[in-house]
């Protein structure tokens, strides 16, 4: 104990270690004990604050995310940078013949 915290140790008249002031170690635990205590929930309300900011964050990401789902359903999407989105072209017959036309090679070679 006297290496831990020398003034929790009662000396004799010598100037040697007799005894330990257990009044004073239980008064130095509660204060290191509320010490902790403190950090401990300091860490809380910013973990809590912190968790806040995030949620708001996601909560407007999703409505944003919504917003441009629902445009993006009806094919009402705002240009963005000057550059226009439309919806893709629709394909032409001619790629599909053109496999009908191999498919139809194949099995006349069979």
């Amino acid at each position: 104990m006297e290496k831990v915290n020398p003034d929790l140790v009662a000396r004799d008249d010598q100037g040697k270690a007799y005894t330990v002031r257990y009044e004073a170690v239980n008064a130095m635990l509660l204060n290191e004990f509320l010490k902790e205590h403190r950090k401990v929930e300091q860490q809380r309300k910013d973990f809590e604050a912190a968790l806040a900011r995030q949620q708001k964050q996601i909560e407007a990401l999703t409505a944003g995310l919504q917003k441009v789902s629902a445009q993006l359903a009806t094919g009402r999407v705002r240009p963005i940078g000057g550059l226009e989105l439309s919806k893709p072209a629709p394909q032409t017959g001619e790629r599909s013949g053109s496999r009908t036309h191999i498919a139809a090679t194949e099995s006349d070679s069979s």
